[in-house]
């Protein structure tokens, strides 16, 4: 009976369901089991380090136990849960979700499994030297921790402890393979304390401790392999490799390339490995090394170091090319501004021999292409040596404009003599192209022949003196114009502009630089004013003697200087006008102590007056020695006649106004005024050949305006009333021509009593 009841049963299902449900329970007590068992012994082993090899072994293989179970137990159901899923969808669910969860700790407990099974063959790894091994167990260790960590139902409190048992033991993996590179490469470097220097950097060494392989090729060693792998595995090897690369440049590549007398000494020793060390080379005395002999000492360390540590697969790139990214740029910078910089023509013929340069820059970087520390096809380094019109053009540029600017702001009296027959030294140019030799005959044919000729001293700059300084700055920039003949259209704009900057420069510091001495020294602002004629006189004609010779479009009409002539001449007529003022206030400064020249009769009045005019003509004495064969002719006159003019007029003015003068004050007055006439074209000396002087102290009323009026009033002082109206003759003689009719009758009230005479001459007077 009970059979037939089991059968029936068993056809509808139900006792397999219940057998399920015994089987579950059964197995939910087994996995809580082991799960207990299994966290015992993982806390023992990692949070309380007591040995239980064998019983974890006991409880690894009763974990693979109960997966197994659980597998077949899982399938079972989910086949009958699929045949009964219409009768039984409630009993199942409960069923599977307790299997489930029992799934996720099974799960855990493999995780776990796993990090122990890592764990313990890293230890083993890491005693035999496999660094590589030791590496990726820790990261299988790694990965089993993170899976742990990343169930939300999971709150083992072992995570921290294999958290911290998996730095730890990082950590120690690190240590070892930092001690390994350590040894493998050793720096021996100066003291932090010695000032940098050649001394100081010969002290360093590179030790790569290790020897070569067998057949002789020096190859990395397999330790250093692995050491260089492991690290990468770890995510180290960058930072290592960073710190190497910063000691490499400091103390080995960019010495290499600052001084000359440094080369490097590569040596092979069978107990040492390979040892490279700098050494002085005591016949070397050079400032710069040449872009050859740089190239050929960092060639020689970098292949030293391929060969014997660089050349390591890391991942689908050399480590070759992971130090190449971390020095190229710095390392070629330094080679640019310390090498390739002064190597640089100063002289567009030497340019030619320059492609000898770029070829050794190409074969540098070619050989580092093949050693894999560069990547890509073009840097800033061969950029740079193929721009080598570009950086001519440049360096000369500054080059110019630094010398420019040292002429300019060196001494301005030094001088020399410049005359009509002075002409510029301008080289002999090739003959221009044959456009601009159509040209220039079209025009030739139309020109006319005049039957007045122009005298051959017209254009000519006068007889003047002008700063040394000034002439060689006029030379300096014929020589860089001549440089812009026959170069590149690029340089040749560079060049013609850098000119033009030059002259632009000259009109800003000079008068900035030397504004106090411009103003204290007339000396000097007379030779400003020379100076700012002198280069003037030369800009017009300057671009047009180039203009032929130069690339388009300076050959167009761009080459010119005329747009700056205007301003060096009002800047050099600015800059003595100026003086011309000092001068001025200073003359009327010393006549204004003489009292205004009334009261003569007075002793101290007349010793004052007189002072006043023996200081004036001293003045102007000064002046006309400092002047003297300094500037043109003409200048010199018209700025002592305008001077001198400006005293005499002051002198005229006082006199004018006085109300009363008696016959001694008169005579007084005609002696200081007679003293100017006599004195007054004395300071008129332009040449340094007295007797070429006289000519010009005979034409002093062509440049003193008021001269012919101080003479007239010199005669007025000692004349008698009769010889007054006779020089009046009606506002006809002489004394008209320099007085008005209001003025004359106001000096004849001044030195004659009130009488019936002076009256009839007042009467005359009109």
């Amino acid at each position: 009976m009970a059979s037939f009841v089991t059968e029936v049963l068993a056809s509808s299902g139900k006792l397999e369901k219940e057998d399920l449900s015994s089987k579950i329970s059964k197995m939910s007590r087994k996995v809580e089991d082991t799960k207990e068992e299994v966290c015992d012994m993982i806390n023992k082993r990692y949070g309380d380090f007591l040995p239980s090899l064998q019983g974890s072994e006991d409880l690894m293989v009763q974990v693979d136990d109960v997966s197994k179970e659980m597998d077949v137990l899982k399938n079972c159901i989910e086949n009958e849960v699929q045949q009964n899923i219409h009768v039984a969808v409630a009993e199942y669910a409960k069923l599977k979700q307790q299997l489930e969860k029992n799934t996720i700790i099974i799960t855990m407990l493999g995780h776990l499994k796993e990090f122990h099974n890592a764990m313990e063959e890293f230890s083993k790894a890491l005693q035999e030297k496999k660094y590589v091994d030791a590496a990726n167990q820790l990261k299988r260790a790694k990965a089993s921790v993170d899976s742990l960590k990343g169930w939300k139902t999971s709150q083992l409190p072992l995570l921290s402890t294999l958290s911290s048992e998996l730095t730890v033991q990082r950590e120690n993996l690190i240590y070892h393979l930092g001690d390994e590179w350590k040894r493998l490469v050793i720096w021996r470097l100066p003291s932090s304390k010695e000032p940098a220097g050649v001394k100081s950097f010969l002290k360093v060494e590179l030790n790569l401790s290790h020897p070569c392989s067998k057949d002789g090729e020096p190859n990395p060693p397999a330790l250093l392999c692995c050491v260089l792998q492991a690290l990468a595995i770890q995510g180290d090897l960058q930072h290592k490799i960073k710190l190497f690369s910063q000691v490499l440049l400091k103390n080995m590549l960019k010495p290499l390339v600052m001084y000359p007398s440094l080369s490097v000494r590569v040596t092979e020793q069978q107990d040492e490995g390979t040892i490279l060390a700098l050494q002085c080379l005591e016949e070397s005395h050079e400032e710069r090394s040449t872009p050859s002999q740089v190239y050929s000492k960092l060639l020689l360390v970098l292949k030293t170091l391929h060969s014997h540590l660089l050349d390591v697969s890391i991942g689908d790139k050399k480590l070759a090319a992971v130090l190449g990214e971390l020095i190229w740029e710095e390392i070629s910078q330094c080679i640019i501004h310390e090498c390739l910089l002064y190597s640089i023509p100063t002289n567009s013929s030497q340019l030619e021999k320059y492609n000898t340069v770029i070829k050794e820059t190409e074969e540098f970087e070619k050989s580092l292409k093949e050693m894999e520390y560069l990547q890509g096809d073009s840097t800033d380094l061969l950029k740079y040596a193929r721009d080598v019109n570009c950086h001519f053009a440049s360096k000369k540029c500054k080059d110019v404009i630094v010398a420019a600017r040292k002429l300019m702001t060196s001494k301005m009296h030094n001088t020399v003599k410049i005359t009509p027959d002075s002409k510029l030294h301008l080289p002999k140019l090739p003959a221009p192209s044959s456009e601009v030799k159509v040209k220039q005959e079209t025009q030739n044919e139309i020109i006319m022949e005049n039957t007045k000729q122009l005298s051959a001293w017209s254009l000519c700059l006068p007889a003047c003196r002008i700063s040394e300084s000034v002439q060689q700055l006029m030379e300096l920039t014929l020589n860089t114009l001549c440089e812009a003949v026959g170069s590149s259209t690029q340089c040749a704009l560079q060049l013609f502009f850098t000119v033009r900057n030059i002259f632009q420069l000259f009109y800003d510091v000079v008068p900035t630089y030397h504004k106090e001495n411009l103003l204290k020294f007339p000396h000097l602002a007379a030779i400003q004013h020379n100076n700012c004629m002198y280069l003037a006189h030369h800009l017009l004609t300057l671009g047009h003697h180039f203009r032929a010779h130069l690339p388009q479009p300076l050959s167009e009409g761009v080459a010119t200087f005329v747009d700056m002539v205007p301003g060096f001449r009002k800047l050099g007529a600015q800059c003595f006008l100026a003086q011309m003022n000092v001068q001025r206030a200073e003359l009327l400064e010393r006549l204004s102590t003489a009292h205004n020249f009334c009261n003569l009769d007075d002793e101290d009045n007349y010793i004052a007056a007189s002072k006043a005019v023996r200081q004036v003509i001293h003045q102007l004495k000064q002046l006309g020695t400092v002047w003297q064969d300094v500037l043109p002719v003409s200048i010199y006159c018209k700025a002592m006649g305008n001077l001198l003019n400006t005293a005499i007029s002051e002198v005229i003015a006082k006199i004018m106004m006085l109300e009363d003068i008696s016959s001694e004050d008169g005579e007084h007055l005609h002696t200081l005024c007679q003293t100017i006439i006599e004195e007054g074209p004395l300071v008129f000396i332009p040449l340094a050949e007295e007797n070429k002087n006289k000519k010009y102290q005979e034409e002093v009323p062509l440049y003193v305006k008021k001269w012919s009026t101080f003479k007239e009033l010199v005669i007025v002082l000692r004349a008698n009333l009769q010889e007054i109206v006779d020089r009046w003759a009606d506002g006809k003689g002489p004394l008209a021509l320099e007085f008005s009719s209001s003025e004359v009758k106001n000096l004849i009230r001044a030195l004659f009593q009130n009488t019936e005479r002076r009256a009839v001459a007042l009467t005359k007077i009109k």
